[in-house]
């Protein structure tokens, strides 16, 4: 049976609603209050949200750290000195000039169609002073299939007036903040610093229903996936009794490929493929720079599967499917 996936664009709120067979899958929220344009929720076929609600729509027993990471989002670090990653509402008015802000201008592009539906939109990436250091053009392709969802994020970013620098960076660049389920069990407190030397502390919960775990392309698990490189990283657990794994897969085509991965415990599920010098503790270092007018292209796939434990068989061929 051919599913239907339909958008519902609604500017007055900011949004446009995913529906797979009239159900939310996720949105693309651009509101004015978090810094950068974000999906979110995203939801398995079973209605369970897999990203955290933490700081949109809390939930009891989640975490409350970090309150940049947002759904799914892609931004990075240092760009040209200032940082997109790490910015949010929490940020006091004195610190903001070393921050930039991702602004949504345009809906390019809403198509339906089969099994899968494609959104186009553009953004600004916008210093402090007002200056749009990148224009951004993104395409996300919804698709549905027996047993998953997928959604792939096509990002070009083109530098304007001057030279934009992506300096080698740990914060960066796709990243999902998931659903507390999907954290690894964690016995005791940390403590994890910014790129900016500011710290964050993540304090240790109630591990009832955590179930998730990390597993590379490499046969890596657990928190031995953090700063190694892979072309996909899938993490799977269990929420409300079903069973659920979502992977993020790269492309060759990306500059970095195979990415190294900033998967953390605590809930960050990030592929940073601009950041090498910290993931890579000092051995590889990759400072990238766009030209005046010069593009580049980053490209993900982000896999929701569904019901049944995902073999190393089946991400191999999700990923030479996308990497075709």
């Amino acid at each position: 049976m051919a599913n239907s996936v339909t958008l519902v664009r609604n500017d007055a709120e900011r949004k446009v609603e995913v529906l797979v067979n009239g159900e939310l899958f996720t949105a693309y929220l651009y509101p004015e209050t978090i810094a950068k344009p974000v999906l979110y929720p995203i939801k398995s076929e079973g209605g369970n949200e897999l990203t955290r609600g933490f700081p949109l729509a809390s939930r009891p027993g989640e975490r409350v750290d970090h309150p940049h990471h947002i759904g799914l989002w892609f931004n990075y670090g240092d760009v040209n000195g200032l940082d997109f990653w790490n910015n949010s509402d929490a940020i006091p008015a004195e610190k903001k000039g070393g921050y930039g802000t991702i602004v949504h201008t345009k809906i390019l592009k809403a198509k339906e169609g089969k099994d899968q539906a494609e959104l186009q939109v553009a953004m600004d990436w916008v210093g402090p002073d007002g200056e749009v250091l990148l224009k951004e053009k993104t395409t996300f392709v919804f698709r549905v299939a027996t047993g998953k969802r997928m959604i792939d994020r096509i990002t070009t970013l083109t530098a304007q007036g001057k030279e934009v620098s992506l300096k080698d960076n740990k914060e960066g660049m796709l990243g999902i903040r998931v659903a507390r389920e999907l954290e690894h069990p964690s016995d005791k407190p940390e403590i994890f610093t910014d790129a900016n030397g500011i710290a964050t502390a993540v304090p240790t919960l109630n591990n009832e229903g955590v179930t998730g775990k990390y597993r590379s392309s490499e046969g890596l698990e657990g928190d031995a996936v953090w700063g190694t490189r892979g072309k996909w990283t899938n993490l799977s657990g269990e929420i409300k009794g079903e069973k659920v794994s979502l992977a993020i897969l790269d492309h060759p085509k990306n500059v970095g490929y195979p990415t190294y991965w900033h998967a953390r415990g605590y809930g960050l599920f990030a592929a940073n493929s601009l950041g090498q010098k910290a993931l890579s503790n000092g051995k590889e270092e990759l400072n990238f720079k766009l030209a005046a007018g010069q593009s580049t292209t980053f490209r993900y796939r982000i896999v929701v599967y569904s019901g049944s434990a995902v073999s190393d068989q089946m991400l191999n061929a999700d990923s030479e499917e996308f990497s075709k």
